[in-house]
């Protein structure tokens, strides 16, 4: 029988919110509801697999672990950890309570992510937590025809959006700033690390009186994979109104909206 501590200390708060277990023979299955995608995410807890990267950790300019075999680990249904053969890991450049067993598999340890100061994958270097090898994100471009209004107000209206495909989660429409009413909107504070597509800052639209707080985003330096969104704007789907070629699309229901 696979023993799992759930949830665990390193799962996000979304996915420690919501779950439920359930018995498949002899394995342990968590069904996890995943604020971030608004969808039950199922991945056998336990699931292993090499990662085939050389992986690479560093704090105060020191190699944590630098290493070619590497496993993915799934704690949580939704993204992998990664696992270390233990004699790979320089215990004296980080705490003793940074490496620990978490699920355990003979001759491997993992780290905790923010005990180092940086991961790569590589020679890339990765944020927020190892890439899911099942996750995708497709940007393309095209010229269909996107208009955007928030209260009634048009925001938006553009031929030339990028439209960015990413598993488990709505397309959404890239827009170029030219095409916007930039002048509704106005910077805030808030930043987001996506390891698929890089930091995040968001503006808010003011329209009809009322400040609708951190409403559209934007990458302004996108990792590689993404570059084609670099500098253009988008708009959460959930919360404002959308029309693609002159058919207005239903908001999404998902925990954003």
């Amino acid at each position: 029988m696979l023993v799992v501590r759930w949830p665990s200390p390193n799962a996000p708060q979304a996915a420690q919110t919501h779950h439920k277990r359930k018995r498949s023979g002899t394995e342990l299955l968590v069904l996890v509801f995943c604020r971030r995608t608004g969808q039950t995410a199922a991945m056998e807890i336990g699931h292993r697999e090499p990662c085939q990267r050389r992986v690479r950790a560093t704090r105060n300019g020191r190699s944590v672990v630098d290493s070619n075999e590497a496993l993915y680990v799934w704690e949580i249904p939704y993204y992998p950890t990664w696992y270390f053969p233990v004699g790979s890991v320089d215990r004296s450049v980080v705490s003793e309570e940074a490496v620990s067993s978490g699920i355990e598999i003979d001759g491997f340890c993992r780290i905790d992510w923010n005990a180092v100061d940086s991961w790569f994958e590589e020679d890339e270097e990765v944020f927020k937590h190892p890439r899911d090898p099942y996750h995708r994100v497709d940007v393309l471009h095209s010229r269909r025809h996107v208009r955007v209004t928030v209260d009634g107000v048009p925001v938006a209206d553009s031929r030339a959006p990028r439209l960015l495909f990413e598993t488990g989660l709505p397309v959404r429409y890239y827009l170029p700033k030219v095409d916007v009413r930039m002048d509704l909107l106005t910077p805030t504070s808030t930043s987001t690390v996506c390891p698929y597509k890089g930091t995040a800052q968001y503006w808010s639209v003011s329209v009809n009186g009322e400040t609708h707080t951190d409403l559209v985003w934007g990458y302004r330096d996108p990792v590689p994979e993404a570059a084609k969104i670099a500098g253009l704007v988008c708009f959460y789907n959930e919360k404002v109104d959308i029309e693609i070629d002159g058919v207005a699309l239903d908001r999404p229901k998902t925990p954003f909206a």
